[in-house]
């Protein structure tokens, strides 16, 4: 059984210093067993500057078995799927122990970022690139963070208008533009799965 009061104090833990550490989780449902993270990308890596969404979910042995993390938002790494987001680290496997936290879980996923360990990876053809030609791999990790990790500067008009002139109906790019909390990138995915 999940120790919900311990994933109660966790979760008021992360919110009081989330301006130093800018990690954030929040529940996706009632009961507390779903939940998401929120980290920046580290300094000084092509993930700087970009927000990663991860999912969690509590498995019923929580905190002695460790959370079930992935990562929402597509990322170029290779310890990370850039197909399902799965994260291959080991204290989310076996290394996982009853002191860590979610913030502390969070916190090496973050330093993950800073540090692949391409020897074990989680996505093989990324973890070549990442070997044999560094320069491509940085660049399309900065590409991926551009594109799904950043929210767009653009205010809504300017989103509704690009998205227009894209071809979509007004009024269906406003209506889902609301619906995925005004996240450009997302509406035009939406929008083009119909």
């Amino acid at each position: 059984m999940i120790d919900f009061a311990r994933v109660q104090k966790e979760l008021q833990e992360c919110s009081r210093d989330i301006e130093a550490s800018g990690i954030k989780v929040t529940p996706k449902s009632e009961n507390l067993a779903r939940l998401t993270g929120t980290i920046p990308g580290p300094i000084g890596t092509p993930y700087e500057g970009g927000t990663f969404q991860i999912d969690i979910s509590l498995p019923d042995g929580y905190p002695f078995e460790p959370p079930k993390m992935q990562f929402a938002t597509k990322v170029w790494h290779p310890n990370i799927s850039s197909q399902s987001g799965a994260i291959c680290l080991d204290i989310l496997k076996d290394q996982w122990s009853p002191a860590l936290t979610l913030k502390t879980a969070l916190l090496s996923v973050q330093a993950l970022l800073s540090a692949p360990q391409p020897d074990d990876p989680q996505d093989a053809v990324v973890a070549q690139q990442y070997l044999k030609d560094y320069q491509t791999f940085s660049g399309t990790a900065r590409y991926w963070t551009e594109t799904f990790a950043k929210t767009s500067s653009l205010g809504v008009e300017e989103k509704v208008q690009k998205l227009v002139e894209m071809g979509f109906h007004e009024a269906i790019v406003r209506s889902t533009l609301d619906a995925v909390g005004g996240d450009e990138n997302l509406a035009l995915e939406k929008l083009c799965s119909g």
